[in-house]
């Protein structure tokens, strides 16, 4: 009986392997970028948002989500480009990183939400080490979607709270 039970979960975990994931796509600078839809909770519309002093300068600042404070990461200044500005089409996409007591619900400034797609695990690439404007680590793939690519990224990396918080402890140092 034993035995049966380890063929049926070796079985569901090669048949999960398989079957495609679906990815919300977004348009960030001109570029297609995808998050796997499993950490996102919900899209809204870009609102006010509430300056914090002293964050880094990823972070624009904080929003009410149903009483809530959820921080706001512009993605474009995380990933070492210029500050968006926001446009008719400019999304907050709220995804929940971590695990356990560790969960963190965090907004995402994104210049337009696209569609959420299904890519099959055939068609994702490994990551190039080089060649991409942004760091190899905040990329967990490279999706093929109608000829094109897609970025999928690593939402545990781009969104380490403990690093971009370091980023700005770095940066106060540097100028003083």
């Amino acid at each position: 009986m034993g035995a049966l039970v380890k063929m049926d979960n070796a079985a569901t975990e090669v048949r999960t392997r398989q079957e495609p994931e679906q990815y919300l796509t977004f348009l960030l600078g001109g570029e297609m970028f995808a998050i796997g839809i499993l950490v996102i909770k919900e899209i809204i519309e870009f609102g006010q948002v509430t300056e914090v002093p002293r964050m880094p300068g990823c972070v624009r600042g904080v929003i009410n989500l149903r009483g809530a404070v959820v921080p706001v990461i512009d993605l474009s200044v995380r990933f070492g480009r210029p500050v968006t500005e926001p446009g008719r089409r400019t999304c907050i996409v709220i995804v929940e990183t971590g695990e356990g007591e560790a969960r963190q619900v965090i907004g995402v400034m994104v210049d337009a939400v696209s569609e959420v797609l299904e890519i099959p695990q055939a068609d994702i690439e490994p990551a190039p080490g080089f060649g991409t404007r942004i760091r190899a680590d905040f990329i967990a793939g490279m999706g093929k979607v109608r000829g094109r690519f897609v970025m999928i990224l690593n939402v545990e990396q781009v969104f380490l709270i403990d690093e971009m918080a370091g980023l700005d402890t770095a940066e106060t140092q540097v100028a003083h």
